[in-house]
């Protein structure tokens, strides 16, 4: 088994980025989800399946510069705290949140047409839906794909690593909960499946809503009454994993 794809976004809810290589700490991905995007009316995080044009949006957090490139146009700069916290709802849970001043929460608010603020959790995974690392395999999107009658991108489950296991049977992924992986330098432990929502009929790079994927996977894949697909996994031991990067049972 291998990796052939790496994906995330350093501001929640936009596109994922394919990257080469991503570093893993006992936190998680280095880079992933740093920021989000609140609706201080609601005082509520923002949820990308209610805001699809999100996905219209790329973030690259790299040296301590924010750039974040919209449809009208670059915004870039140092995030500097305001001094502001925020108490705010992310699906049912409440989340701490500092506030960043910069140039963000302007190009946003114009890109979504509501006002939105930019901040950063106080504490890592609070605004994070499960754990930090998801996996999805090369068989389960094949067979989804069968199902959907189109072809399904990897990137619509906005998963961490997608592992190409070969001829293994689709959901192979569901036999590694309670265990862990060695991926790369790092190894994590695998949690549970993931729940879905519509989110991923959404085309991962337009917002666009495209084949009915929650629907076809609401056909044959449940568990506790939620539609699954994919695992998550907590990092158990640091270190960089590379495209191609070889995934084993430990």
């Amino acid at each position: 088994m291998h990796i052939t794809r790496i994906g995330l976004t350093p501001v929640k809810g936009g596109r994922h980025q394919d990257l080469p290589t991503v570093d893993l700490t006992l936190d998680g991905p280095v880079g992933d989800r740093v920021f989000c995007l609140v609706d201080p009316a609601r005082a509520r995080v923002l949820r990308t399946v209610e805001n699809p044009s999100l996905l219209r949006t790329s973030a690259r957090w790299y040296g301590g510069v924010l750039t974040v490139t919209l449809p009208g146009g670059t915004v870039q700069d140092v995030p500097a705290p305001t001094g502001e916290t925020l108490e705010v709802d992310y699906w049912g849970r409440v989340a701490t949140l500092d506030v960043v001043g910069g140039p963000w929460a302007e190009a946003y608010s114009a890109h979504l047409g509501t006002d939105v603020v930019l901040a950063r959790s106080t504490r890592p995974g609070d605004v994070v839906y499960g754990a930090s690392v998801t996996l999805v395999t090369t068989s389960s999107l094949a067979t989804l794909a069968g199902r959907v009658g189109a072809p399904v991108d990897g990137a619509q489950f906005r998963s961490t690593f997608t592992v190409d296991v070969g001829d293994a049977l689709a959901h192979v992924e569901d036999g590694w909960v309670g265990g862990t992986l060695r991926v790369g330098e790092a190894a994590v432990t695998v949690r549970g499946v993931v729940p879905r929502c519509a989110v991923v009929d959404l085309d991962p790079a337009s917002g666009e809503r495209s084949a009915q994927v929650l629907k076809a996977l609401g056909g044959y894949r449940q568990h506790s009454g939620e539609v699954v697909f994919g695992v998550d996994a907590v990092v158990t031991k640091p270190g960089r994993v590379d495209v191609d990067a070889h995934v084993e049972r430990v």
